[in-house]
């Protein structure tokens, strides 16, 4: 038993020497760094701000150059049995400017242009709540993880040590063979339990190292003078007025909402005239000879033109194209509209549902609290029963069991409280960095399952 415990022990130094200890704001730095998605959600911001001074631009006006040489070399031509070389250069060249006077299309797209800026700033904010909601609740699903393999440890070592009293008992005839086979099933059992609660801790753990790029060793719990602070304001309807009023999903949908509507507008720009100003000038000049014989003849001319129009453009018939586009668009703004109302409803739910999860949470965390209590004490009453013949060994295995969910339940209970507070700023678009500082301070370091493994003394096989 010892040489396996010392390859246990070698196993989870392998396993965890690449990780490290941290602190909830600690791995949430490490996922700002980390994190792809908030890494997209920050590049698609920036990309979104280029909308604007690219909308801008079509009103500014729009200067090209373009220019052209030309050189011929013809040798042999024959004219009335006559025969010439001629050698030809020509050199042509332009400028344009072209000036938008009234273009509808381009007035929408500055219009919009704000809107969709506004919006890539809200869905940036969106993102970087949502990445310290997905912290918290990997960082506390890993804390469940580890109490509940804890707590399965030690329901395992308990139900070892009843069971090892158990075949004393029985090899003295004081009880039955249905003890120890009883106890050897519950035995059985735990190791079951604790495999289980093994493989949920490794999936919590990868689970954080998605966004943190990091194995965890070891994170900071509460102790138990972990503060259970009401929310503020301490009424249901105020945080519902203040969601509907800052979230920033809602807010985006708003906005698409009204994107949609300005694109209605944007298409009937195929029943509007435009008017713009263009003024060119060019220039071509030719030069070469021609060689008759003994004759040479050298011509250079050169030509400019300038031209100043202004070009007025009415649409006639477009075959329904630009009719067919905005009823689309029409279609798609009633779209819009019913996803605005769906989003709303959804946020006021998802906040009323975050500030009873707050409340109620509290009430658990007392209750549980004093529930963990009374199991101890009567987890002591029925052992003290068993062993003066009063209670039976399923009794005492179920009182075990009830310790350990009660504890269990007490520590997820307390995890639930935080998120559910976190959840509840979130809805209401208020979720800072600095609340997880104040949660940090609320925590303490504490062994990981693995060093308490090594603490225990030998179970016997």
């Amino acid at each position: 038993m010892k040489f396996k415990k010392i390859l246990f022990s070698l196993s989870i130094f392998l396993v965890t020497n690449s990780a490290y200890s941290a602190s909830l704001l600690e791995v949430y730095q490490q996922a700002l760094q980390a994190d792809p998605r908030i890494h997209e959600a920050e590049a698609r911001h920036l990309a979104s701000l280029e909308i604007a001074p690219q909308a801008r631009s079509a009103l500014l006006p729009q200067i090209q150059f373009r220019g052209s040489l030309e050189n011929s070399n013809n040798s042999g031509l024959r004219i009335i049995e006559q025969t010439f070389d001629q050698v030809t250069n020509n050199k042509n060249w332009g400028i344009s400017l072209r000036q938008s006077i009234f273009r509808w299309d381009q007035i929408i797209n500055l219009r919009r242009s704000d809107k969709l800026v506004t919006k890539a700033e809200v869905i940036r904010e969106a993102a970087q709540q949502d990445l310290i909601i997905r912290v918290a609740k990997r960082y506390f699903d890993i804390l469940a993880s580890e109490d509940q393999l804890t707590s399965m440890q030690t329901n395992s070592e308990a139900i070892s040590r009843q069971l090892e009293q158990a075949k004393k008992r029985y090899d003295v005839g004081l009880i039955a063979i249905t003890d120890v086979q009883e106890s050897q099933a519950a035995y059985d059992q735990s190791i079951a339990n604790v495999i289980s609660a093994k493989r949920r801790l490794a999936t919590a753990r990868e689970s954080l190292r998605e966004i943190t790029g990091k194995y965890v060793k070891r994170l900071n719990a509460p102790d138990e003078k972990f503060p259970l602070i009401k929310p503020t304001p301490n009424n249901e309807e105020g945080w519902v007025k203040l969601s509907l009023a800052q979230n920033p999903n809602l807010i985006a949908s708003r906005l698409n909402e009204k994107l949609a509507r300005d694109e209605i507008s944007f298409r009937r720009n195929g029943y509007y005239p435009s008017v713009e100003l263009v003024v060119n000038k060019n220039e071509s000049s030719s030069e070469g000879d021609i060689s008759v014989g003994n004759n040479i003849n050298i011509f250079d001319n050169t030509n400019t033109s300038d031209q100043i129009s202004l070009q007025f453009i009415v649409p006639i018939f477009s075959g329904g194209y630009n009719t067919s586009r905005v009823r689309e668009a029409v279609y798609l703004y009633r779209a819009s509209r019913e996803e605005l109302q769906r989003i709303t409803r959804e946020t006021e739910r998802q906040t009323r549902d975050a500030y009873l999860g707050v409340i109620s949470e509290m009430s658990r965390v007392k209750a549980l609290k004093q529930a963990v209590s009374s199991s101890q004490t009567a987890l002591l009453a029925t052992q003290a029963g068993y062993d003066v013949g009063t209670r039976t060994i399923i009794e005492v295995l179920n009182s075990q069991f009830s310790l350990s969910t009660a504890t269990t339940n007490f520590y997820q209970s307390r995890y639930n409280y935080v998120i559910n507070a976190l959840q509840l700023k979130q809805s209401a678009g208020i979720l800072q960095v600095q609340d997880l500082e104040i949660i940090d301070n609320w925590l303490t370091k504490r062994a990981s399952p693995e060093e308490l493994e090594l603490k225990r003394p030998e179970i016997p096989n």
